[in-house]
């Protein structure tokens, strides 16, 4: 099986070694605030219910945009202004995992929410974005959105 995308396990990395709850909170802040939402070129509002996020309480979609070498650029909508968790792991999968190869997306695990936020979230919260990785790994898995 092949291992999860390079970029994706260097930021996971980065990430273990602040043991600062509130500086890894500062910094996954920082990456909410570089969301930018999907382009109208890709999709536009209302946006399709197939790229819904299913149980995101931040109404995530996601949707990809194939590229000529058959690997995938993720772009996303979160619809919630208070989404800030939602937002952060959108840009962080879109600069981690946008255009690998599909066997590495597929091969993301699990706990990459945990990993990144840390164990200490809401139920649903974490739901929904276990289900936004879910989605991801889905398209790479060919079973396009």
């Amino acid at each position: 099986m092949a291992n999860p995308p390079p970029a994706l396990t260097s930021l996971l990395s980065e990430l273990g070694q602040i043991e600062d709850q509130d500086l890894r909170a500062e910094l996954l802040i920082e990456y909410s605030e570089r969301f930018v939402p999907v382009p109208e070129t890709v999709a536009r509002r209302p946006y399709p219910e197939v790229n819904r996020v299913p149980g995101c309480e931040s109404e995530a979609f996601v949707f990809p945009e194939q590229r000529a070498d058959g690997t995938y650029h993720f772009h996303f909508a979160v619809e919630n202004p208070q989404g800030i968790s939602a937002r952060a792991l959108a840009v962080i999968l879109q600069e981690t995992v946008s255009g690998a190869p599909l066997s590495q997306v597929q091969a993301i695990e699990d706990d990459l929410v945990f990993a990144l936020f840390g164990t200490g979230l809401s139920m649903g919260k974490g739901l929904g974005l276990r289900n936004m990785v879910q989605c991801v790994r889905t398209i790479a898995g060919g079973t396009a959105r």
